[in-house]
């Protein structure tokens, strides 16, 4: 897309996103993403029914009547991104690319933290780190983010999810919460450094699809192109085993997929491009809060 038509559409993503964050999911992110813990805020006087363990002895002392310490949920946080960009990603036969879903949840997810106060950052990966993004608040660093999810272009085409969870634990040494945004056709597998990674951040797995790939149609002969490694052959989607055949496969790799998120306690939700995508998050919010 040219210029105009670029800025169009972060124009767009940003007005539908920013609308989704005001209106449904202001209260459910701060429920479902805690801050880092609890921080002293003041003392107060002793009031009946406070917890005695809360008492400040050294203030009650140097006052002759007893103090409570009050604390306040520590509530900033950093908020990763971890968006797949390789080739498949850019498949879609329906409303929109995967590529174009990611964005817009990503959109969504970073007005979201915003609006509470939270920072925001990004990691773009294929089997490299393509581009990283430090985080920062803002909504001149988000339109920054739609901008570059919108046009960037990938050194390569493949995929290697685990690269993208190391570089997260080398860049963010402070507990984050991290997002990670892919497709999951990944031919290595990435279940040790989610798992390595997950142990010191929060790690929230968005699974995006293309109805395509779950139901072959039956639409005869059709050139198919791997996006990921350039291969390219015919098939015969008439022929009933094919389908069934690449049906079955699409649905042991969700299986697969599932599994692994659900072994390692990692809260994951699935979309497909021509769905919706703001059910999946009430679903992802409610389940955490």
């Amino acid at each position: 897309m040219n210029g105009t038509e670029l800025l169009s559409k972060v124009r767009k993503i940003e007005i539908k996103a920013k609308g989704l964050s005001n209106n449904l999911f202001a209260g459910q992110y701060h429920s479902a993403f805690k801050g880092r813990g609890m921080a002293f805020a003041e003392v107060r006087d002793y009031q009946y029914g406070d917890d005695v363990r809360d008492i400040d002895w050294n203030v009650t002392a140097r006052f002759h009547r007893p103090y409570v310490k009050v604390f306040e949920e520590e509530r900033e946080l950093t908020v990763m991104l971890l968006v797949d960009v390789s080739g498949s990603l850019n498949f879609g036969t329906r409303v929109e690319t995967k590529a174009e879903m990611a964005a817009e949840i990503a959109s969504t997810l970073a007005f979201s933290a915003i609006q509470n106060n939270d920072k925001i950052g990004v990691i773009f990966f294929s089997d490299r780190i393509e581009k990283y993004i430090p985080p920062q608040k803002g909504r001149k660093h988000i339109l920054y983010i739609i901008h570059e999810m919108l046009s960037f272009e990938p050194e390569s085409k493949k995929t290697d999810i685990g690269v993208a969870l190391e570089f997260l634990g080398k860049t963010q040494k402070r507990r984050c919460t991290a997002f990670l945004m892919s497709d999951f056709y990944d031919r290595k597998d990435f279940e040790k450094p989610l798992q390595i990674c997950h142990s010191r951040h929060d790690v929230v797995g968005i699974r995006i699809y293309d109805q395509l790939m779950e139901n072959m149609p039956d639409v005869g002969i059709l050139r198919v192109h791997d996006a990921e490694t350039g291969y390219e052959q015919y098939i015969d989607t008439s022929y009933k085993p094919l389908r069934m055949g690449h049906n079955k496969y699409w649905r042991e790799h969700s299986e697969r997929v599932r599994q692994v998120f659900q072994r390692n306690s990692v809260d994951y939700v699935s979309v497909a491009t021509n769905g919706n995508y703001v059910t999946a998050l009430q679903q992802l919010f409610a389940m955490r809060a």
